[in-house]
């Protein structure tokens, strides 16, 4: 029993890092309507920065995590500005707009590499804290942190989608854009905004997930994987679908491995996406159009 309970917290753990990195994720897609993989590397980048501001320079830790979140936020306004919006305005695709994301994600990773070299990082902070004994399972105070600051932080994210002028102007645009720009919305403005709050998101999960794990340079593109699969089993245009996908992820993930040896840990997620992408596209909270168009 007590394996199981342990397994239960391992997978609520990697479900709450998964849906740091989802909700933000869905949060772009649901207003600007293309895959934006970049994603994967803000994270990263945000754990570097960080590593920089704390275990580098010294700088006090929460200064640093302030730090890093407004750094992050920064960084997805850029990436936007100069060269997302540079691209809508010559009427890029989708697509094209999905290609040029992944060639973002692996230039920033070879700046990181490049910066940083291939060595891994580690901040020290909450070093040696004794884990707490749950039913026989053992959790760290760091890891109950990860998932209460996840659960504060969705929540805040569904209140501000819900009751705030910006978060219903985020909806509209994300039903749809050119009725609400007739009703004075500017689309713009909206997917600026769309991606400084989703970097601002990826800012607390690359604080999170580098507090908890050793920093990477390429660790971003297993994130933003297990970000994107999360979101298409949620629905990949409702940030709450995201998120619930998420954390179903990291459970199916932990148990699928009290079975299967833990090299096929990844393999797992690839079988739920392909079954979701098969059998229910739209997602768990997604939905269909009359026109079979998923939305």
């Amino acid at each position: 029993m007590s394996i199981f309970i342990q397994l239960l917290l391992n997978g609520l753990i990697a479900g709450a890092i998964y849906a740091l990195v989802a909700s933000g994720f869905s949060l772009i897609y649901s207003t600007n309507k293309f895959i934006h993989f970049a994603h994967g590397v803000v994270v990263t980048f945000a754990g570097y920065f960080l590593y920089v501001m704390f275990a580098f320079l010294g700088i006090n830790f929460c200064l640093s995590v302030i730090f890093t979140i407004i750094f992050a936020g920064c960084l997805g306004w850029i990436v936007n500005e100069f060269v997302y919006k540079t691209m809508r305005k010559r009427k890029a695709s989708s697509v094209i707009l999905l290609i040029a994301s992944v060639a973002l994600l692996i230039l920033l990773e070879s700046l990181i590499l490049l910066f940083f070299g291939p060595s891994v990082k580690t901040i020290d902070f909450l070093e040696g804290s004794i884990g707490i004994n749950i039913f026989g399972a053992m959790i760290t105070p760091l890891q109950i942190v990860i998932i209460f600051t996840a659960i504060i932080l969705f929540l805040g994210l569904l209140l501000f989608m819900k009751k705030t002028k910006l978060g219903k102007a985020m909806r509209a645009v994300s039903n749809n854009k050119d009725v609400a720009e007739i009703v004075g919305i500017s689309s713009k403005q909206i997917y600026a905004w769309s991606f400084i709050i989703g970097s601002s998101v990826a800012g607390i999960a690359g604080v999170l997930i580098s507090m908890e794990q050793n920093l990477d340079p390429v660790m971003g593109t297993n994130l933003i994987i297990k970000g994107f699969t999360g979101s298409i089993i949620g629905g990949i245009g409702s940030v709450p679908g995201a998120i619930i996908g998420a954390f179903l992820l990291g459970l199916i993930e932990v148990l699928g491995i009290w079975f299967l040896p833990s090299g096929y840990k990844d393999a797992i997620a690839f079988i739920v996406l392909f079954m979701f992408l098969i059998l229910r596209p739209q997602g768990i909270l997604g939905k269909k159009d009359f026109s079979g168009k998923i939305i």
